[in-house]
């Protein structure tokens, strides 16, 4: 693997881990839950790589910033990819079902690939994975933890003045 720069940001959810190299994003991960990354022993730590993730992370969660704008990488299937990428057109404060997701991607059947592809998402928060919800509304698994699910669509309900959640079932 290639040698990864990495910092990190102290957020409400904790310290997020941002990794990538001068160029590019390439991993937000949240310190708990089943997908946290540790850097690597070839990881080198740098920040200034990381200044612009920070700010903007900051915006965010000030309520201040609805979209990101930052340049990344991302390594996966092209349907992973696919996926992913389908992430960044949920809007601010709404939610969509896996099954949703897969319709808007041409694959109505393919809720389960799209909630395997979500659970994988390299770059959460950027790419807003938490705004996938199950079918029912419920909160369904989450690679930061729910808790940490749970509190990001509260964030972006509170600053849309949504505060309705859509009907999730919190």
């Amino acid at each position: 693997m290639t040698t990864l720069l990495y910092s990190h940001f102290d957020s409400p959810v904790g310290r997020l881990l941002m990794a990538g190299d001068e160029d590019a994003l390439r991993i937000l991960s949240f310190p708990t839950g089943s997908k946290t990354i540790t850097p690597g022993p070839e990881w080198r730590p740098a920040d200034a790589p990381f200044r612009e993730v920070a700010r903007q992370l900051d915006a965010y969660f000030n309520g201040e910033l609805r979209a990101f704008s930052l340049p990344y990488r991302l390594s996966g299937t092209d349907f992973q990819k696919k996926v992913w990428q389908a992430l960044a057109g949920i809007p601010y404060g709404e939610t969509l079902s896996y099954g949703e997701l897969a319709s808007r991607l041409g694959a109505p059947n393919a809720s389960r690939a799209v909630g395997a592809a979500n659970g994988n998402n390299p770059i959460a928060i950027i790419l807003p994975c938490h705004r996938v919800i199950g079918a029912n509304g419920s909160l369904t698994g989450f690679g930061g933890g729910l808790p940490t699910k749970k509190f990001l669509l509260h964030h972006e309900a509170e600053a849309s003045g949504a505060g309705n959640h859509q009907g999730m079932l919190l």
